[in-house]
């Protein structure tokens, strides 16, 4: 999927925006309102970006569990090259080294990217503190021509760039659970 930017200065408009996607077949887990001011996007039921994606904890746990896994290999081949497994412990003790090691790398890099704004979304900063909203829909080829269309429709919204979009099967799986939590009693 190819993720879509615009960015909108009206709340009103990203509503009507966010209304006629609907009416073309986009669903809520393609639709995403970025904003400084959450509980102005939430009054107009409109689908916020989770505070959670807006730091980030995903990139920065991954580049620290990368680093953690490094770290788990240098001492294990250490471990191996000094001759400390060939005592009496074994390979026990430093196996369990880098999992600790593994493990305590990828709590940290998590906790640096609770600190981070995501890098997805730095360079609408400026924008988002004069007010802006951003709203990004993740498109399928198909639907090019779709949003394409509705976007003539409002000439006040301002095309912000294009990046990679969610994968295909998370946003169809996020489209099934919400059917399926609709039909459950």
């Amino acid at each position: 999927m190819i993720r879509h930017f615009y960015v909108i200065a009206e709340i009103d408009e990203v509503e009507k925006v966010e209304k006629d996607l609907k009416l073309q077949g986009f669903t809520d887990p393609q639709i995403h309102v970025l904003s400084e001011n959450d509980t102005e996007v939430e009054t107009h039921n409109l689908h916020a970006v989770e505070s959670v994606l807006k730091q980030d904890v995903v990139h920065s746990t991954i580049i620290g569990a990368i680093y953690g896994v490094i770290g788990a290999i240098i001492t294990l081949f250490i471990s191996y090259t000094m001759g400390w497994t060939e005592s009496t412990v074994g390979w026990i003790p430093f196996i369990f080294l880098s999992i600790i090691i593994l493990g305590f790398c990828t709590w940290e890099g998590g906790l640096i990217g609770i600190q981070t704004p995501n890098i997805n979304f730095v360079q609408f900063k400026e924008m988002l503190h004069e007010g802006k909203y951003i709203l990004f829909v993740d498109v399928d080829p198909e639907q090019e021509i779709a949003i394409a269309s509705v976007m003539k429709m409002h000439p006040n919204i301002q095309v912000a760039g294009i990046g990679e979009g969610a994968p295909h099967w998370v946003v169809r799986a996020q489209d099934k659970f919400k059917r399926f939590m609709k039909v459950m009693p």
